[in-house]
């Protein structure tokens, strides 16, 4: 977390993208400033963002049948991004995920606007929209949509763009919008999201490992961690409540900037809850499977951390009804393990499951 984007607890990361089959070898482009997502599924990036000699060699994902041009649309809680569909290897670190299906928005290969069916909210059309330079969404799923895009009555997700007004089309499974990792060839069942702890007023910036594979190497273990592990859905979703509140969906979310509940005892400001002194509240987590886990989060003053020079708060809330989002606040002095759909890991854990470890 930095001043490299105006947005608070704002993770960044930095994605080179290359001609797909090249190894990451060939017409390559390092991307710099791309918010890491743990709440979303596939790499998305901004044609301004991306040279145009790399983004010559990423071909544009066709559709086989009628030879039309394919774009993507990608729903978020903010807003929505609208885009071509390319092919490109993605190097994260040392990994390397082969031919991977990404998003590119603003891209000009695609000649419709995005249609009413994929329209909500806030349309992320440029780098300052989103105060980053993409997306990585490195969460639970492996595919954007999944088997829902697939069917013959297809969704919003995919569509012909050649002329407007886009179509919606269904897409495979293999050609959608693909989680980088689930497509390296070892360390593919999930990723560790280690943040240190910070000072209850914030700190200036915040950096933290992502390290990829859970029970694959020596530094990926969880088997022996000790950490509370939680089955999701297929969208990283399980049960949890904070305080006294009512049992609702929860998730852990990197991409989101605050802790967002439900909590009407709490002074609020424009949404922002805004304690005259810090508040503890005890959040309580549980899963499909009868795992149950409770651990504490604090609730700062949201004006008084704004109106400073910090850009990392642990302490950072919202108001948000019947849902639970713990955000990047409740990563500060966690380890957070993500466990990839159709995997399994060390400690018995089979994906798609959330796990975290205080450090």
């Amino acid at each position: 977390m930095s001043a490299a984007s105006a947005v608070r607890n704002f993770p960044l990361v930095s994605v080179t993208v290359c001609q797909p089959g090249s190894g990451a070898q060939t017409n390559c482009a390092t991307i710099d400033n791309v918010l890491l997502d743990t709440g979303s599924f596939g790499l998305r990036l901004y044609a301004s963002a991306i040279p145009a000699s790399t983004l010559a060699a990423l071909p544009v994902q066709t559709d086989p049948a009628s030879g039309k041009n394919v774009a993507a649309c990608g729903a978020f809680g903010s807003g929505y991004t609208w885009g071509s569909l390319r092919a490109a290897d993605v190097k994260l670190a040392r990994e390397v995920a082969p031919a991977v299906p990404i998003q590119v928005i603003g891209d000009a290969a695609i000649a419709s606007s995005a249609p009413a069916s994929c329209v909500w909210n806030t349309a992320l059309t440029s780098p300052v929209a989103l105060g980053a330079n993409g997306i990585l969404g490195v969460g639970v799923a492996r595919y954007d949509c999944g088997a829902a895009c697939t069917r013959p009555t297809p969704r919003t997700g995919y569509y012909y763009a050649d002329t407007a007004p886009a179509t919606p089309i269904s897409m495979p499974l293999a050609n959608q919008v693909t989680n980088p990792v689930a497509l390296f060839p070892v360390d593919n069942n999930g990723l560790i999201v280690d943040t240190p702890a910070i000072a209850a007023d914030g700190a200036p910036t915040a950096t933290g490992t992502v390290t990829f594979g859970i029970g694959t190497q020596a530094n990926n273990q969880l088997a022996g961690a000790g950490a509370t592990i939680l089955a999701t859905d297929r969208w990283g979703n399980f049960k949890g409540s904070v305080g006294n509140g009512s049992t609702v969906q929860m998730f852990i979310d990197s991409g989101s900037n605050t802790l967002s509940f439900e909590d009407w005892s709490i002074i609020q400001d424009k949404g922002f809850y805004v304690p005259a002194t810090p508040l503890k509240r005890s959040v309580a987590l549980s899963d499909a499977n009868g795992v149950n886990g409770v651990t504490d989060i604090v609730i700062g003053n949201a004006d008084a951390m704004l109106a400073s020079l910090n850009f990392a708060f642990s302490t950072l809330a919202t108001f948000l009804a019947q849902t639970v989002d713990l955000g990047m606040p409740f990563f500060y002095g966690r380890r957070i393990y993500y466990g990839i759909e159709g995997t399994s890991s060390g400690a018995g854990a089979t994906g798609p499951y959330v796990a975290y470890l205080s450090r």
